[in-house]
C-alpha cells in the first residue's frame, strides 16, 4: 500500500514537473533570440548566450534529474547556479531579468519546505536586484528604481511558490484519495466474491444434502433390510429391496446430473409439486413401512401458479423433513398437507414420532440448511415438537414473495 501511494506521489510529480520543464525551456530559447535583436558587444552577447546555455546543461543535467529524484545535494547545487547565472546575466543585460519567470518557480519546486523556499526566493532577489543596480553604476536613483520592484517580486515569488506548494500536496491528496479509493473498491470486490463463493457453497450443500445424501441413506438402509430378509431365505421381499435401491440410484443420478448442470430437481422435471409430493410420499412409505399421506387445499391451476423457484422450496422441506423422520422419529404416521391463503403458500409435514426439544441444538446439517434455503425465498420456518408428542414442520412462503419472485 505504501509503495503503491509512493508511485501515485510520483506520478503527480512527474506530471507537474513536465509542465514547468516546457516553460523553461520556451523562455529560454525566447530570451536567447531576443540577445541578438539587442544592442550588445560582440564579446558580451558571447558571455550572455554562454550564461544561458550554462543554465540550460544545469537544467538538463542537474536540475532535471533533481527534480525526479528529489535529492537534496543535486537541488541546492542547481538553485545555487541559477542565482549566478541569472545574476551574471542581468549584469550583462538587465533586460533579462525575466527569467526570473522561470527561476521562481524552478526554486520552489525544489523546496522541501516553505522556509527553504522563501530564503532561496530573498537570495535570488537580492542578487538580481544588486545586479541591476550594478549594471546601472550602483547609483542612488537606480537603487531607488530596483527596490520597488524588487520588493513587489519578493512578495509575488512568494506568493507563487506558496501556490505551487498548494496545488503539488492538493495533486499528492487527491492521488492518495484515489489510491485509497480504489484499493476499497478492490477490496470491496473481493468480499463480493467471497461472499458469492459461500452463499454457492452453502447453496450446493443444502442441494447434496436434500436429495444426493437422502438417497444415499435411502440406499444403505435398503441394502441393510435386503441382506436381513436374504439371510432368511425371504428372496422375494429382497427382490423388492434390490428394485428400490435400483431405482434410487438411478434418481441419485439423474439429480446429480441435474446439479451439475444446474437444472430443476428431477422430481418436478414434467411433473408438478403434488405429483411430485405423492411420488416422495409412496416411495418412502414403501422403503420404511410408515403410512405417509399427501393432503392438498389447493386447486391444480393454483399449484401450476406457483413459481418454480418456491416449488423446489416446498419439495426440499418435504425431503428434508422425512429424511429427519426416518432418522430420528420413529414414527408410524406421516401427514403432508399443501395449502394457500391469503398469507401465502405452506407445506405442514407432522408425523407421531418420538419429538424432542426444539430449543435444543439439532444434530445434523437438516434444520439449519431447510431453514437457509426458505429465508433466502422470503419465508419462515416454524418447528413444534415435544418428547413423545411427534414433530409439526410448517414452511411458510408469504404472498409478497410470491408476487416478486
Amino acid at each position: 500500500m505504501d509503495g503503491l501511494r509512493h508511485d501515485h506521489e510520483q506520478d503527480v510529480w512527474v506530471k507537474s514537473m513536465t509542465a514547468w520543464h516546457i516553460v523553461f525551456w520556451v523562455l529560454l530559447l525566447t530570451t536567447i533570440v531576443l540577445s541578438f535583436l539587442t544592442e550588445l558587444s560582440s564579446t558580451r552577447r558571447i558571455a550572455f548566450i554562454a550564461a544561458l546555455v550554462a543554465m540550460a546543461v544545469a537544467h538538463y543535467f542537474i536540475g532535471q534529474p533533481a527534480s525526479l529524484s528529489r535529492r537534496p545535494v543535486p537541488s541546492h547545487v542547481y538553485r545555487i547556479l541559477l542565482i549566478v547565472l541569472i545574476t551574471f546575466t542581468v549584469l550583462i543585460y538587465p533586460q533579462s531579468v525575466f527569467l526570473l519567470f522561470i527561476i521562481s518557480p524552478q526554486i520552489w519546486l525544489l523546496s522541501e519546505k516553505t522556509s527553504e523556499g522563501i530564503a532561496y526566493s530573498v537570495v535570488l532577489l537580492i542578487t538580481v536586484g544588486t545586479a541591476q543596480i550594478g549594471a546601472r553604476g550602483f547609483s542612488w536613483e537606480g537603487f531607488r528604481e530596483t527596490v520597488p520592484w524588487l520588493t513587489i517580486s519578493l512578495v509575488a515569488s512568494i506568493m507563487l511558490g506558496l501556490w505551487i506548494e498548494r496545488v503539488i500536496n492538493q495533486s499528492e491528496q487527491r492521488a492518495e484519495l484515489i489510491l485509497e479509493l480504489e484499493a476499497t473498491r478492490d477490496k470491496l470486490a473481493e468480499a463480493h466474491h467471497t461472499a458469492g463463493v459461500m452463499a454457492e457453497r452453502e447453496r450446493m450443500a443444502r442441494e447434496i444434502h436434500d436429495t444426493l445424501a437422502q438417497g444415499m441413506t435411502s440406499i444403505v438402509m435398503l441394502s441393510q433390510a435386503a441382506q436381513v430378509e436374504l439371510k432368511r431365505g425371504d428372496t422375494e421381499p429382497a427382490n423388492g429391496r434390490l428394485a428400490a435401491i435400483e431405482d434410487t440410484a438411478r434418481e441419485n443420478l439423474a439429480e446429480a446430473r441435474a446439479l451439475v448442470a444446474a437444472f430443476t430437481p428431477v422430481a418436478l422435471s414434467g411433473a408438478n409439486l403434488t405429483e411430485a409430493l405423492q411420488r416422495l410420499a409412496e416411495r418412502f412409505a414403501a422403503e420404511t413401512g410408515v403410512d405417509v399421506q399427501v393432503e392438498l387445499d389447493l386447486a391444480d391451476d393454483q399449484i401450476a401458479g406457483l413459481p418454480q423457484g418456491q416449488q423446489v422450496v416446498l419439495l426440499r422441506a418435504a425431503q428434508e423433513s422425512l429424511a429427519n423422520i426416518r432418522k430420528h422419529a420413529g414414527a408410524t404416521r406421516v401427514r403432508i398437507t399443501l395449502g394457500i391463503s391469503a398469507d401465502g403458500v405452506r407445506i405442514e409435514i407432522r408425523d407421531d414420532g418420538l419429538g424432542f426439544v426444539p430449543d435444543e441444538p439439532a444434530p445434523g446439517f437438516g434444520l439449519a440448511a431447510m431453514r437457509g434455503r426458505v429465508e433466502e425465498s422470503g419465508g419462515t420456518v416454524q418447528v413444534e415438537s415435544a418428547p413423545g408428542q411427534g414433530t409439526r414442520v410448517e414452511v411458510l412462503i408469504p404472498t409478497s414473495a410470491l408476487e416478486v419472485r
